[in-house]
Protein backbone atom coordinates (compact mmCIF):
# COMPACT_ATOMS: atom_id res chain seq x y z
CA UNK A 1 0.00 0.00 0.00
CA UNK A 2 2.78 2.25 0.45
CA UNK A 3 5.61 3.39 -1.80
CA UNK A 4 9.25 3.74 -0.72
CA UNK A 5 9.68 7.31 -1.56
CA UNK A 6 6.47 8.84 -1.99
CA UNK A 7 5.03 10.37 1.30
CA UNK A 8 1.18 9.46 1.35
CA UNK A 9 -1.79 9.61 3.69
CA UNK A 10 -3.51 6.51 4.90
CA UNK A 11 -6.53 6.10 6.95
CA UNK A 12 -7.97 2.94 8.53
CA UNK A 13 -11.11 2.61 10.51
CA UNK A 14 -11.59 1.15 13.59
CA UNK A 15 -14.58 -1.48 14.60
CA UNK A 16 -15.00 1.48 17.97
CA UNK A 17 -17.72 4.45 17.42
CA UNK A 18 -17.25 7.93 18.66
CA UNK A 19 -19.94 9.79 20.47
CA UNK A 20 -21.80 10.88 17.42
CA UNK A 21 -22.10 6.95 16.47
CA UNK A 22 -19.69 7.66 13.50
CA UNK A 23 -16.42 4.83 13.51
CA UNK A 24 -12.88 6.12 14.80
CA UNK A 25 -10.57 6.28 12.35
CA UNK A 26 -6.65 5.91 12.60
CA UNK A 27 -4.52 8.33 9.83
CA UNK A 28 -0.99 7.75 9.05
CA UNK A 29 0.88 9.94 7.75
CA UNK A 30 3.85 7.61 5.93
CA UNK A 31 6.61 10.38 4.94
CA UNK A 32 9.93 8.31 4.39
CA UNK A 33 13.35 9.98 5.24
CA UNK A 34 14.58 8.99 1.43
CA UNK A 35 11.23 11.31 0.13
CA UNK A 36 11.86 14.64 -1.26
CA UNK A 37 12.12 17.61 0.37
CA UNK A 38 9.31 19.51 -1.08
CA UNK A 39 7.39 16.09 -1.73
CA UNK A 40 7.84 15.94 2.28
CA UNK A 41 6.94 19.64 3.08
CA UNK A 42 3.82 19.51 0.65
CA UNK A 43 2.07 16.95 2.56
CA UNK A 44 2.57 17.85 6.40
CA UNK A 45 1.36 21.36 5.16
CA UNK A 46 -1.94 19.88 3.69
CA UNK A 47 -2.61 17.40 6.41
CA UNK A 48 -4.46 19.54 8.78
CA UNK A 49 -6.96 20.76 5.53
CA UNK A 50 -7.49 16.45 4.92
CA UNK A 51 -8.41 16.19 8.59
CA UNK A 52 -10.33 19.33 8.41
CA UNK A 53 -12.65 18.11 5.13
CA UNK A 54 -12.60 14.38 6.62
CA UNK A 55 -13.84 15.66 9.94
CA UNK A 56 -11.32 15.61 13.15
CA UNK A 57 -13.72 14.65 15.65
CA UNK A 58 -13.42 10.77 13.30
CA UNK A 59 -10.15 10.71 14.04
CA UNK A 60 -8.84 8.84 17.11
CA UNK A 61 -5.25 7.98 16.77
CA UNK A 62 -2.52 9.55 14.39
CA UNK A 63 0.70 8.26 13.57
CA UNK A 64 3.56 9.50 11.99
CA UNK A 65 5.40 7.00 10.18
CA UNK A 66 9.27 7.18 8.60
CA UNK A 67 9.92 3.45 7.97
CA UNK A 68 7.40 0.55 6.77
CA UNK A 69 7.88 -1.18 10.32
CA UNK A 70 5.91 2.16 11.79
CA UNK A 71 3.06 1.37 9.27
CA UNK A 72 2.28 -2.24 10.97
CA UNK A 73 -0.16 -3.17 13.81
CA UNK A 74 3.72 -3.43 15.88
CA UNK A 75 4.13 -0.27 15.22
CA UNK A 76 0.92 1.37 16.25
CA UNK A 77 1.19 -0.76 19.48
CA UNK A 78 4.32 0.87 20.16
CA UNK A 79 3.02 4.02 19.66
CA UNK A 80 -0.04 3.48 22.15
CA UNK A 81 2.81 2.40 24.70
CA UNK A 82 4.69 5.45 23.70
CA UNK A 83 1.44 7.96 24.27
CA UNK A 84 1.14 6.51 27.51
CA UNK A 85 4.22 6.73 28.92
CA UNK A 86 5.62 9.55 30.76
CA UNK A 87 7.56 12.29 28.96
CA UNK A 88 11.14 12.15 29.22
CA UNK A 89 12.79 13.76 32.35
CA UNK A 90 15.22 16.53 30.86
CA UNK A 91 18.93 16.13 32.61
CA UNK A 92 18.11 18.72 35.15
CA UNK A 93 14.33 17.08 36.42
CA UNK A 94 16.50 13.96 36.31
CA UNK A 95 18.69 15.38 38.96
CA UNK A 96 16.20 17.23 40.96
CA UNK A 97 14.40 13.75 41.40
CA UNK A 98 17.73 12.04 42.20
CA UNK A 99 18.63 14.82 44.99
CA UNK A 100 14.75 14.84 46.57
CA UNK A 101 15.99 11.06 47.73
CA UNK A 102 18.19 12.38 50.14
CA UNK A 103 16.85 15.67 51.23
CA UNK A 104 14.24 14.84 53.47
CA UNK A 105 14.57 13.92 56.56
CA UNK A 106 14.34 10.40 57.15
CA UNK A 107 12.49 8.39 59.79
CA UNK A 108 14.08 5.60 59.67
CA UNK A 109 15.98 3.87 63.27
CA UNK A 110 19.35 4.86 63.52
CA UNK A 111 22.69 2.49 64.26
CA UNK A 112 26.45 3.06 63.81
CA UNK A 113 25.78 0.99 60.07
CA UNK A 114 23.11 2.87 58.95
CA UNK A 115 22.83 6.13 56.78
CA UNK A 116 20.85 9.20 58.40
CA UNK A 117 19.58 12.07 57.05
CA UNK A 118 20.02 15.79 58.12
CA UNK A 119 19.34 19.09 56.76
CA UNK A 120 22.94 19.70 55.68
CA UNK A 121 22.97 16.73 53.63
CA UNK A 122 23.54 12.12 53.82
CA UNK A 123 25.04 10.68 56.45
CA UNK A 124 26.79 7.69 55.76
CA UNK A 125 29.00 5.87 58.53
CA UNK A 126 32.94 5.45 58.30
CA UNK A 127 33.96 2.05 58.32
CA UNK A 128 36.28 0.98 60.94
CA UNK A 129 39.40 1.31 59.13
CA UNK A 130 38.27 4.51 57.58
CA UNK A 131 37.78 5.86 61.39
CA UNK A 132 41.20 4.31 62.34
CA UNK A 133 42.96 6.13 59.56
CA UNK A 134 41.11 9.64 60.46
CA UNK A 135 43.19 8.55 63.86
CA UNK A 136 46.50 7.67 62.60
CA UNK A 137 46.49 10.93 60.03
CA UNK A 138 45.91 13.24 63.34
CA UNK A 139 48.59 11.61 65.17
CA UNK A 140 51.25 12.35 61.95
CA UNK A 141 51.70 8.79 61.08
CA UNK A 142 50.68 9.13 57.48
CA UNK A 143 49.69 12.43 55.54
CA UNK A 144 47.17 11.39 52.98
CA UNK A 145 43.75 9.22 53.46
CA UNK A 146 41.38 8.40 50.63
CA UNK A 147 37.33 7.82 50.97
CA UNK A 148 34.85 6.28 48.06
CA UNK A 149 31.16 6.01 48.97
CA UNK A 150 30.33 2.25 48.57
CA UNK A 151 26.62 2.84 46.84
CA UNK A 152 25.57 -1.05 47.32
CA UNK A 153 25.92 -0.77 51.18
CA UNK A 154 25.45 2.87 51.98
CA UNK A 155 29.05 2.98 53.74
CA UNK A 156 32.01 5.42 53.54
CA UNK A 157 34.84 2.89 52.88
CA UNK A 158 38.65 3.67 52.98
CA UNK A 159 40.21 3.11 49.70
CA UNK A 160 44.30 4.01 50.40
CA UNK A 161 46.13 5.75 53.42
CA UNK A 162 49.67 6.50 53.74
CA UNK A 163 52.46 8.65 52.78
CA UNK A 164 52.51 10.92 49.75
CA UNK A 165 54.66 13.77 48.54
CA UNK A 166 52.95 16.63 47.44
CA UNK A 167 54.48 15.85 43.42
CA UNK A 168 52.93 12.56 44.06
CA UNK A 169 49.25 13.98 45.29
CA UNK A 170 48.05 14.77 41.82
CA UNK A 171 48.52 11.12 40.59
CA UNK A 172 45.62 10.27 43.55
CA UNK A 173 43.30 11.49 41.91
CA UNK A 174 41.42 8.67 39.83
CA UNK A 175 39.53 9.78 36.19
CA UNK A 176 36.71 7.19 36.42
CA UNK A 177 35.10 8.13 39.74
CA UNK A 178 34.29 10.32 42.81
CA UNK A 179 36.47 10.23 46.14
CA UNK A 180 36.89 12.65 49.06
CA UNK A 181 40.76 12.88 49.90
CA UNK A 182 42.57 14.24 53.37
CA UNK A 183 45.96 15.70 53.08
CA UNK A 184 48.24 17.13 55.53
CA UNK A 185 50.22 19.89 53.40
CA UNK A 186 53.53 20.43 55.11
CA UNK A 187 54.96 24.01 54.53
CA UNK A 188 56.80 26.71 54.97
CA UNK A 189 54.75 30.10 55.85
CA UNK A 190 56.31 33.45 56.64
CA UNK A 191 59.60 31.41 57.82
CA UNK A 192 57.42 28.90 59.59
CA UNK A 193 56.97 25.58 59.01
CA UNK A 194 52.94 24.60 59.29
CA UNK A 195 51.08 21.53 59.10
CA UNK A 196 47.60 22.53 57.17
CA UNK A 197 44.73 19.43 56.96
CA UNK A 198 43.11 19.59 53.18
CA UNK A 199 39.90 18.46 52.37
CA UNK A 200 39.66 17.25 48.74
CA UNK A 201 36.43 16.66 47.35
CA UNK A 202 37.03 15.33 43.84
CA UNK A 203 34.20 15.18 40.81
CA UNK A 204 35.76 14.19 37.22
CA UNK A 205 33.05 16.22 35.49
CA UNK A 206 29.04 15.27 34.56
CA UNK A 207 30.60 11.83 33.26
CA UNK A 208 29.59 9.59 36.19
CA UNK A 209 26.05 8.77 36.80
CA UNK A 210 23.55 11.29 38.65
CA UNK A 211 23.41 9.24 41.55
CA UNK A 212 26.59 9.19 42.07
CA UNK A 213 27.01 12.78 41.62
CA UNK A 214 23.91 13.73 43.99
CA UNK A 215 25.15 10.93 47.19
CA UNK A 216 28.97 13.01 47.08
CA UNK A 217 27.22 16.31 47.09
CA UNK A 218 25.10 15.16 49.62
CA UNK A 219 27.30 13.67 51.58
CA UNK A 220 30.01 15.59 52.55
CA UNK A 221 28.18 18.14 54.96
CA UNK A 222 27.56 14.97 57.14
CA UNK A 223 31.24 13.62 56.22
CA UNK A 224 33.02 17.01 57.53
CA UNK A 225 30.79 17.15 60.59
CA UNK A 226 31.78 13.44 61.20
CA UNK A 227 35.47 14.13 60.75
CA UNK A 228 35.58 17.49 63.24
CA UNK A 229 34.14 15.32 65.61
CA UNK A 230 36.91 12.62 65.64
CA UNK A 231 39.01 15.18 66.33
CA UNK A 232 40.23 16.29 63.11
CA UNK A 233 41.01 20.07 62.06
CA UNK A 234 40.70 20.95 58.79
CA UNK A 235 42.12 23.94 57.55
CA UNK A 236 41.16 24.24 53.87
CA UNK A 237 37.70 22.47 51.89
CA UNK A 238 38.99 22.29 48.26
CA UNK A 239 36.64 21.12 45.36
CA UNK A 240 38.31 19.95 41.94
CA UNK A 241 37.78 17.87 39.03
CA UNK A 242 41.27 16.84 38.03
CA UNK A 243 44.48 16.21 39.94
CA UNK A 244 46.02 18.60 37.83
CA UNK A 245 45.25 21.52 39.56
CA UNK A 246 46.84 20.61 42.77
CA UNK A 247 49.98 22.72 42.91
CA UNK A 248 52.14 23.82 45.20
CA UNK A 249 51.57 27.04 44.50
CA UNK A 250 47.46 26.46 43.97
CA UNK A 251 47.48 25.17 47.73
CA UNK A 252 49.47 27.60 49.22
CA UNK A 253 47.19 30.15 47.51
CA UNK A 254 44.30 28.64 49.04
CA UNK A 255 45.50 28.62 52.40
CA UNK A 256 47.77 31.97 52.06
CA UNK A 257 45.74 33.93 49.69
CA UNK A 258 48.29 37.13 48.88
CA UNK A 259 47.02 40.75 49.89
CA UNK A 260 46.48 41.48 46.06
CA UNK A 261 44.24 38.44 45.60
CA UNK A 262 42.02 39.86 48.61
CA UNK A 263 42.09 42.76 47.30
CA UNK A 264 40.68 42.08 43.88
CA UNK A 265 38.10 40.01 45.44
CA UNK A 266 34.60 41.62 43.61
CA UNK A 267 33.00 44.16 46.92
CA UNK A 268 29.43 44.55 47.01
CA UNK A 269 29.24 47.63 47.89
CA UNK A 270 25.48 49.84 48.75
CA UNK A 271 23.46 50.42 45.60
CA UNK A 272 23.40 53.89 44.87
CA UNK A 273 19.64 55.91 44.89
CA UNK A 274 18.21 56.53 41.46
CA UNK A 275 19.74 59.77 39.92
CA UNK A 276 18.23 62.61 39.56
CA UNK A 277 15.86 62.45 42.39
CA UNK A 278 15.94 66.40 42.91
CA UNK A 279 15.70 68.97 46.21
CA UNK A 280 14.33 67.27 49.17
CA UNK A 281 10.26 68.87 49.31
CA UNK A 282 9.94 70.63 52.87
CA UNK A 283 6.24 71.08 53.91
CA UNK A 284 5.84 73.99 55.99
CA UNK A 285 2.56 73.82 57.99
CA UNK A 286 -0.86 75.93 57.63
CA UNK A 287 -1.72 78.35 59.94
CA UNK A 288 -4.91 77.75 61.27
CA UNK A 289 -7.19 80.84 59.81
CA UNK A 290 -8.23 83.69 62.22
CA UNK A 291 -11.57 84.48 62.99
Amino acid sequence: MIEDAQPCYILYRFDTKNETGGYDWLLIFWSPDESPVRQKMLYASTKSTLKQDFGSGQIKEEIHATVPTDATLHGFEIHKRAVKAPAPLTSAEEERKEQAKYDLPSQCEISVTTRTQTLSGVAFPLLSDAESSVHKLIKRKYNYVQFRIDLQEETINLVQSGEVTLKQLPSMIPTDGARYHLFNFRHQHEGNMIDSIVFIYSMPGYSLPIKERMLYSSCKGPLLENLQQLGLTIDKKLEIDSGSELTEDFLLEELHPSKQAVADRPKFDKPKGPPNRGAKRITKPVAPAQS
